[in-house]
C-alpha cells in the first residue's frame, strides 16, 4: 500500500499562521503521491579533498590544459558515435521494413482477387507479432532498463538523481536491437527517444571507458572518473541523440538545458554545441553516402520533414488566432493522453508485474495494432487516383485501377514517411473520413504503447497523431475558404504535430526550434512559439508532461525548476534530518562498519566532539570540520587503508586518488554486508583499527544556518548540484543534514486552475 502525503501542518515550528498555500490536498490511490528511498543522488560537487588538492598543485597548468583538450576530444567522440548509432538504426529499419511491406503488398495485391484475404491478416500479424515478441522479450527478460523511451530516466539523471543502470553498456545495446524490432513493428512508437537514452549512454561509458589490463591511471581521462564530469558527458550525448534524430543541432542543445541540465556553465554548452553539431554532420554525411549522394549533405536528421516551400508557410495576422486555438486543442489532447496514460501505468504496476505478463499484453498491443489497420483498410473503400508522389507501397484492395486505398497510405509505411507526406502533399490528396479514423485509431494505440515493455518514443506517434488532426482542420479550413491561397492544409499539419507533442511533452522552447531546424523555415517561428506556449498553459492546467509523469511514478525525488511558491516560512529545521549521524576525523573501523550497515544515509558529516551545546531544541553534535561520502568510507574500508600514517607526498596521495578512480571505473555499486565489501573481509583484529578521515573528506562543504528558507536552500541543490547540506547552529556546530529527499518531499500540484503545497512520505 502506498502511503499517502502529509498534509503541512501550517502551526509548525517554522510557520504561526496559516496560509493558502497550505490547502489540503486528498491524494488518490495512484503512486504519485511518495518518493522513493532507493533513489540517491550524484556527487556533482567536487570533494576538493587533500587529495584533489595536491593533484592539482603538482601537475600544474600542463595538466589542466591537457584535460581540457580531453574533454573537448570526449565530446566530439560522443556526437560521431551517436550518430553511428542513428545510421545503424535508419539503415536496418529501412531495409526491414521495405521488405515487410513489399511482401505484404503483393500479397495483398494477389489475395484481394483471389479471395484469400484471410491469409494476408496472417501475414500481416506475422510481421507485426514477431518483432514485437523480440523486442520485448530483450526488454522484460534482458534488460528491463531499457523500456519505454529513456527520455525520463535521462532527465532524472540530468538533474541530479542517480538512475540504476542508465547509462550501462548492456542497456544501450538492448536498447538499439529493442528499437529496430519496434518501429519495423509498426507499433505506435518511435527511435527518436531511444536515440537520446542512447547518445546519454555513450556519453556516460566513455567517461569511466576501462580497458581490462590495461593501466591507465596517469592518462589524462583518469580524471573524468566523478560524477561531476559524467554527468556532463551525459548531457552532451543526449544533446547529440536529439541532433541525430531531429537534424536539430541548436535544438538538441536547448533540449539538454531545458528538460534535463538543472544545472551548468557557458563552457559546457559549447562543448554539448560540438557534440550536436558533430553527431548531426557525420549522420548527414553518412545517410547521403547511403542513398547515393556521396559528399553532399541532403539528409541532416532520421526525422527530417524536408524543406517547407513558402506556400504552405507563409501566414495572415489574421490566422494567428486560429493557431492559438489549436495549441489550446493540443494541450487538451496531450493532457487526456498523460490521464489515462498514468492510470494505465498505474494499472501496470499493481496488476502486470511477472515478466510472462508483460510479454502477452505487448503481443495484445501488437494484436491489435495489426488489427485496427487491416480491417479500417477493409471496411473504408476510400480511393485515390496514383500519382508519383503516391506511397511507395500502398495497395489497390478494392479500388479501380491506377487508384490505390486511401488508408493504406497511412499503415503501408514508416511513421515518418507518412508525416513528412502530410506536410507535403498538395491539396486535396487526403478525405477527411480516413483522416479521421486513422487520427483514432493512432491516437488510441499510441497511448496504450507508451509505458510498455519494449523501447519505444513518443516524439514520431505524437507528431504523427498531431499532423493528423492538424491536417484534419487545414481540410475544413479550406472547404469553407475554397478559393484562399492561404487555407493550406499542410501548414496546419506542422502546426497540430507542434501542438500535439507539445501537449504530451510540455516542450515550447526546444521543441519551437527543433521544428524550425527540421523543416528547415525560420519564418514559421512565431506561429510555432504562440502555438506551444498555449499549448503548455492548457496542458498544464490539467495534468504533468508525460516524463514528469512517469518520473513521479517511479517516485524518483526531481527538483523541479524553482522552489514551490509561498514556502519562505518552512525552515531549515523543518527539512532537515536531525540528529545527523557525525564521525570524529580518527574513528574506529568497527564504529564505520556498524554505522555503514545500519544507517541508511550517503553523507557524514566530520566533526570535533569536544564542542557540543543546545540551543533551544536545537542540540548539536559536534563543531563541523569537513563531509565524507559513504562511497569514499567503504572504497577506503575495501582497500584497508586503516593504521597507516597519512600520506606524506604527492605520491601517496596520487595512489590515494587513483584508488578512488578506478574504484567508479570498476564498480560503481560496492556495498556493505556483514563486514565483507565484495570478495574483501574485515576481520574482526580490524575492527579495533583507527582511520584517518582527514586527508578524504571534504574540509569545507556547503552549510546553510538552521533559519534558512526552503527556497534559499532549492536554490543552492538546483543551481550547484548539491547532493548534501549541513545545517548549522550560530556557533557552527553540525545540528542536522539536508538532502534531495528532504526539498523534493515539498510538491506543488496545480488543477483546473488552481494551485497548492503537498508534502509527500518517503517509501522505503
Amino acid at each position: 500500500m502506498i502511503p499517502q502525503p502529509k498534509n503541512i501542518n501550517p502551526s509548525s515550528s517554522a510557520s504561526t499562521s496559516s496560509s493558502s498555500r497550505l490547502r489540503t490536498v486528498r491524494a488518490k490511490s495512484s503512486s504519485l503521491s511518495f518518493i522513493s528511498s532507493k533513489y540517491e543522488s550524484l556527487d556533482y560537487d567536487t570533494c576538493e579533498n587533500q587529495l584533489l588538492v595536491d593533484e592539482e598543485n603538482t601537475r600544474g597548468y600542463p595538466y589542466i590544459i591537457q584535460t581540457d583538450v580531453a574533454r573537448w576530444f570526449i565530446f566530439f567522440l560522443i556526437g560521431f558515435i551517436s550518430a553511428g548509432i542513428g545510421v545503424f538504426l535508419d539503415i536496418a529499419i529501412s531495409q526491414i521494413a521495405d521488405f515487410k511491406y513489399g511482401v505484404l503488398k503483393h500479397y495483398m495485391d494477389v489475395c484481394v482477387q483471389e479471395k484469400c484475404f484471410y491469409l494476408t491478416y496472417m501475414l500481416w500479424l506475422s510481421f507485426v507479432i514477431f518483432p514485437v515478441l523480440v523486442a520485448s522479450i530483450l526488454v522484460v527478460y534482458v534488460e528491463p532498463a531499457a523500456s519505454g523511451s529513456g527520455v525520463p530516466a535521462v532527465i532524472a539523471y540530468l538533474n541530479g538523481v542517480k538512475m540504476p543502470h542508465v547509462v550501462e553498456f548492456k542497456v544501450l545495446v538492448v536498447r538499439v536491437f529493442s528499437t529496430i524490432a519496434t518501429v519495423v513493428a509498426a507499433l505506435a512508437g518511435g527511435k527518436e527517444g531511444p536515440m537520446i537514452h542512447s547518445g546519454a549512454i555513450v556519453g556516460g561509458c566513455l567517461a569511466t571507458f576501462h580497458l581490462p589490463g590495461c593501466d591507465c591511471t596517469d592518462s589524462v581521462f583518469h580524471y573524468f572518473r566523478e560524477d561531476h564530469e559524467k554527468r556532463d558527458f551525459v548531457a552532451g550525448g543526449s544533446a547529440a541523440g536529439v541532433a541525430a534524430a531531429f537534424g536539430a543541432p541548436v535544438g538538441g542543445v536547448l533540449l539538454s538545458l531545458e528538460e534535463g541540465t538543472s544545472f551548468w556553465s557557458l563552457s559546457l554548452i559549447w562543448k554539448i554545441f560540438l557534440s550536436s553539431m558533430v553527431a548531426t554532420f557525420t549522420l548527414n554525411l553518412s545517410l547521403s553516402a547511403y542513398e547515393g549522394h556521396p559528399g553532399q549533405l541532403t539528409h541532416p536528421g532520421l526525422l527530417f520533414f524536408g524543406k517547407l516551400n513558402d506556400s504552405i508557410t507563409n501566414y495572415e495576422l489574421f490566422e494567428l488566432p486560429i493557431f492559438i486555438g489549436m495549441g489550446a486543442i493540443g494541450g487538451l489532447l496531450g493532457s487526456v493522453f498523460v490521464a489515462i496514460n498514468m492510470r494505465l501505468a498505474v494499472f501496470r504496476m499493481k496488476f502486470i508485474k511477472n515478466k510472462w505478463c508483460k510479454l502477452l499484453e505487448a503481443l495484445f498491443v501488437a494484436f491489435l495494432t495489426a488489427t485496427s489497420g487491416i480491417v479500417s483498410m477493409y471496411a473504408l473503400d476510400y480511393c485515390h487516383p496514383v500519382t508519383e508522389t503516391s506511397p511507395k507501397y500502398a495497395v489497390k484492395m478494392f479500388c479501380k485501377d491506377k487508384e490505390f486505398n486511401e488508408l493504406s497510405s497511412f499503415w503501408f509505411q514508416r511513421a515518418e514517411d507518412t508525416l513528412r507526406s502530410l506536410f507535403h502533399d498538395p491539396k486535396g490528396s487526403y478525405t477527411s473520413v480516413p483522416l479521421f479514423v486513422f487520427f483514432l485509431l493512432y491516437y488510441t494505440m499510441s497511448i496504450a504503447t507508451t509505458g510498455l515493455s519494449v523501447s519505444a518514443g513518443v516524439f514520431v506517434p505524437s507528431l504523427l497523431a498531431g499532423a493528423s488532426w492538424g491536417r484534419l482542420i487545414g481540410i475544413g479550413i479550406e472547404y469553407f475558404f475554397p478559393h484562399s491561397e492561404w487555407a493550406e492544409p499542410a501548414k496546419y499539419a506542422v502546426i497540430g504535430a507542434a501542438a500535439h507533442l507539445g501537449g504530451i511533452c510540455r516542450i515550447s522552447i526546444s521543441l519551437t526550434v527543433m521544428m524550425i531546424e527540421a523543416t528547415g523555415n525560420i519564418t514559421f517561428g512565431l506561429p510555432l512559439m504562440l502555438t506551444l506556449i498555449t499549448t503548455k498553459w492548457i496542458g498544464d492546467l490539467f495534468t504533468e508532461g508525460i516524463y514528469e509523469m512517469q518520473i513521479y511514478l517511479q517516485g524518483v525525488p526531481l527538483l523541479p525548476s524553482a522552489p514551490p511558491p509561498l514556502s519562505a516560512n518552512i525552515k531549515a529545521t523543518d527539512l532537515m534530518s536531525s540528529p545527523a549521524v557525525v564521525f570524529p576525523s580518527k574513528v574506529r573501523v568497527g564504529r564505520i562498519i556498524d554505522t555503514l550497515e545500519n544507517v541508511p544515509h550517503n553523507g557524514f558529516p566530520i566533526v570535533d566532539t569536544s564542542f557540543t551545546s543546545t540551543q533551544g531544541v536545537l542540540k548539536s553534535v559536534g563543531r563541523l570540520r569537513g563531509l565524507i561520502l559513504r562511497s569514499q568510507l567503504i572504497v577506503l574500508l575495501k582497500n584497508k587503508s586503516f593504521n597507516e600514517p597519512p600520506p606524506a607526498n604527492s605520491e601517496d596521495l596520487r595512489k590515494k586518488l587513483r584508488m578512488f578512480r578506478d574504484a567508479y571505473a570498476k564498480n560503481q555499486t560496492l556495498e556493505l554486508r556483514n563486514g565483507w565489501i565484495e570478495n574483501v573481509k574485515i576481520t574482526e583484529a580490524e575492527y579495533e583499527k583507527v582511520l584517518d578521515l582527514k586527508p578524504y573528506m571534504n574540509p569545507s562543504p556547503y552549510t546553510v544556518k538552521y533559519d534558512a528558507s526552503l527556497p534559499r536552500i532549492f536554490r543552492l541543490f538546483r543551481g550547484l548540484g548539491l547532493r548534501h547540506v549541513v545545517v548549522l547552529n550560530d556557533i557552527n556546530e553540525v545540528v542536522g543534514l539536508v538532502t534531495r529527499k528532504d526539498l523534493a518531499r515539498y510538491r506543488t500540484w496545480r488543477h483546473a486552475g488552481t494551485m497548492g503545497l503537498k508534502e509527500l512520505r518517503v517509501r522505503v
